[in-house]
């Protein structure tokens, strides 16, 4: 299930709360549970869409390990993926109605996406866009509202999964440069989103500073190297900052202690990636 990137997930939800300004501490929960549902449902289903790649290129993985069967490992993955759409349906339709593109979208990165170099990191990237749309389900209104939170999130995870096409055998000069022009484009987009805060955007300035520090010094040395332990370096550094990235959102909308809050998430992911893969 990857648990430290589904602790990045929950990050989507609180962020995405934040932005819509919800109170309602309730359908908070029930969005973090959802998202845990639909995350850990989305990677489990992605080994067992893999598992005869993985024989071969990641024997350690579980499914070609046999520590469980791909007969368990998919009805595992299908009741997460079913019961975080159920478990959002419960805190409105409209929550069900996101969770339920979310887990499409999921389904069809695991089946087709991932194989394809351009449509792959779109679909990963959707997933998260709608991922934090999610959170602002929150609020009834808040997604139309402020939908470009979620587009930020989009650009940067499609920096991050074009870049990690090359774990296993390296990456090109090509890919490497494409992921740079989407992560530059997340984080202009980043500054858009906050700058019309006013005084409240200037809470987000330790955040963003923060997030250039830890994607900055793993991608240039992958983009540098292209090789496959840098990109796999880059990729894991990529995915668990964007817990300092919602938290950079969060506290632009919501004060910098909520931007605090969520940053707290990092220290738990950083030590579950110790122990569980995060690519």
């Amino acid at each position: 299930m990857r648990p430290a990137n589904v602790l990045t997930a929950h990050s989507d939800i609180l962020a995405g709360y934040a932005v819509a300004g919800a109170a309602d501490s309730v359908r908070l929960w029930l969005l973090l549970l959802a998202t845990t549902g639909l995350y850990g449902g989305g990677v489990v289903l992605n080994d067992v869409f893999d598992a005869k790649l993985d024989a071969v290129e990641r024997p350690e993985r579980s499914i070609p390990s046999g520590a469980i069967s791909v007969t368990a490992a998919s009805m595992f993955g299908g009741l997460l993926l079913i019961g975080g759409v159920l478990v959002a349906w419960i805190c409105s339709p409209l929550s069900g109605a996101v969770a339920l593109a979310t887990a499409i979208s999921a389904l069809l990165y695991d089946s087709w996406g991932k194989h394809h170099s351009v449509w792959g990191p779109l679909n990963m990237g959707l997933c998260r866009g709608l991922n934090l749309s999610l959170g602002l389900t929150a609020a009834l209104l808040a997604p139309f509202a402020h939908w470009p939170a979620a587009l930020v999130t989009l650009c940067y995870v499609v920096g991050i999964t074009a870049l990690s096409r090359g774990e296993v055998r390296g990456g090109t000069r090509i890919a490497a440069s494409i992921s740079c022009v989407w992560l530059i484009v997340s984080l202009g987009a980043l500054v858009a989103l906050v700058y019309p805060q006013g005084q409240r955007g200037a809470f987000a300035l330790p955040f963003f500073a923060l997030l250039l520090y830890r994607i900055g010094k793993p991608f240039w040395r992958a983009f540098r190297s292209l090789s496959a332990p840098r990109i796999r370096s880059a990729v894991k550094a990529g995915v668990l900052s964007l817990i300092v990235l919602n938290a950079c959102i969060a506290a632009a909308f919501a004060g910098l202690w909520c931007g605090i809050a969520i940053l707290l998430l990092y220290l738990p992911a950083f030590l579950l990636a110790r122990l569980f893969a995060v690519t």
